[in-house]
């Protein structure tokens, strides 16, 4: 198993100031592979990025289509980030592009400024070589200076709902944090906009206007309406009633929707059909999005009467959604595993929860070394009067959550790398 590559190494935190002129002299170096792609659909957002990328690429799958794919971060080895026509990058081949990338670098005398860039070319370098028919490719941070955007015009840009995040990059409010995820959006190509602040909305039209790009938005161009067995998705282009996905949640919906409206607006390239579109919708596997885990598991810790969910929710709109679904869906007792990194808003996170759980546990997060220790997020959190509970480990937490009452509900969130530990932990995604 290969945890991290080679190269680039050591600057995974440093103060850089975003731009893509090194990807695009590293690819240059490189041959141009960013310019001998499949075709591309870019996805950017703040939330459900890795989600409708897994839905996209699960229904062209059902529809016998050979999909790259393109996420960040990954959960349990490096290699999940890229998918090369449906299988995640072998050992062997992923140094091979690694090692390219890192001796192009040396010929240019110049090093990455963050891992990203270097790693984002070394992809290109990979689905430029192996054969597929469409690669779904996820921005890192932002849009407009993500190393991804130095491809050429994908055949659609999906925007996901977008809300506060990387504001130290990205800027203070949402126009400024749109403004930025729009920067994805070429000339005359079609995008995609899922549910939106109509502050976000006059961003992004505004943007699509500017680029004679034809904007395609929830609510305005295509909708959703719950059914008794699924979901009705309705448009000008396509009204069908589909299963519910196999990812939990009224916000996948939202999701599911948007990559719907994606594939009938590019459907005379590929003909895929409303039966394939469902059975991607039920195929699709994205780990930690309210993932209920197997109490065979964790038996070592709980009894089976403990139910154990992980979600990646790491953010104030994560965790409203979370705490919803929590809401809707779960009986009291209620308990929080908490691990978050020092760039995330405790108090804010917590908030949501503040009626829902019966107590939060606070944890480090080993897979992140710029997270907070127990003690600190507990500190934190003290301070707007929220009481956390630190515990050595999340198995810890989970012994003692379970001692106190054996037949509880527990959600591990606040992080997409705790969900990491605590995959580790189990053995298994």
């Amino acid at each position: 198993m290969v945890h991290m590559p080679h190269w680039p190494v050591g600057n995974w935190h440093k103060n850089v100031k975003y731009n893509l002129d090194y990807p695009l002299k590293l690819s240059s170096a490189l041959g141009n592979p960013h310019l001998k792609l499949p075709p591309v659909i870019h996805v950017a957002g703040t939330n459900g990025k890795g989600s409708s990328v897994a839905m996209l690429r699960a229904i062209f799958e059902a529809a016998g289509y050979r999909v790259h794919a393109y996420t960040s971060p990954h959960l349990v080895e490096f290699n999940e980030r890229i998918v090369l026509a449906g299988e995640k990058i072998d050992n062997n081949y992923l140094f091979n592009i690694i090692e390219r990338a890192r001796l192009a670098a040396q010929t240019i005398a110049e090093e990455p400024q963050f891992f990203f860039e270097g790693i984002t070319v070394a992809a290109f370098l990979a689905f430029s070589e192996v054969k597929a028919d469409i690669l779904i490719l996820e921005t890192g941070v932002g849009g407009r200076l993500d190393a991804t955007n130095i491809i050429p015009s994908p055949v659609l840009s999906l925007i996901t709902p977008i809300s506060y995040d990387h504001m130290d990059y990205l800027g203070a409010t949402l126009s400024l944090i749109a403004g930025e995820k729009a920067g994805i959006i070429k000339q005359g190509s079609v995008c995609v906009i899922s549910a939106q602040t109509e502050e976000v909305n006059q961003v992004l039209f505004s943007k699509c206007a500017s680029l004679n790009s034809p904007a395609f938005a929830y609510e305005y161009d295509f909708g959703i309406e719950k059914t008794a067995s699924g979901f009705k998705y309705f448009s000008k282009e396509l009204t069908s009633e589909f299963p519910i996905p196999s990812l939990v949640g009224d916000h996948q919906l939202i999701n599911a929707s948007a990559c719907i409206a994606a594939i009938t607006l590019i459907n005379d390239k590929f003909k895929i059909t409303n039966t394939q579109i469902s059975q991607g919708l039920q195929n699709t596997h994205w780990p930690a999005r309210l993932q209920e885990v197997a109490p065979a598991k964790y038996v070592r810790w709980a009894p089976a009467s403990v139910n154990i969910w992980v979600d990646g929710a790491h953010n104030s709109s994560g965790a409203q959604v979370l705490s919803h679904w929590v809401r809707e869906n779960l009986k009291s007792p209620v308990y929080l595993i908490l691990g978050m990194t020092k760039n995330r808003n405790v108090t804010e996170f917590c908030s949501h929860f503040k009626d829902i759980a019966t107590a939060i546990y606070g944890v480090k997060v080993n897979s992140e070394s710029n997270s907070y220790s127990a003690e600190n997020l507990a500190k934190v959190a003290s301070a707007a009067g929220i009481v956390i509970t630190p515990s050595d480990s999340i198995s810890d937490a989970i012994t003692e959550i379970s001692m106190h009452n054996s037949d509880t509900n527990i959600i591990v969130c606040g992080s997409l790398f705790l969900a990491a530990d605590f995959f580790k932990l189990l053995g298994s995604i």
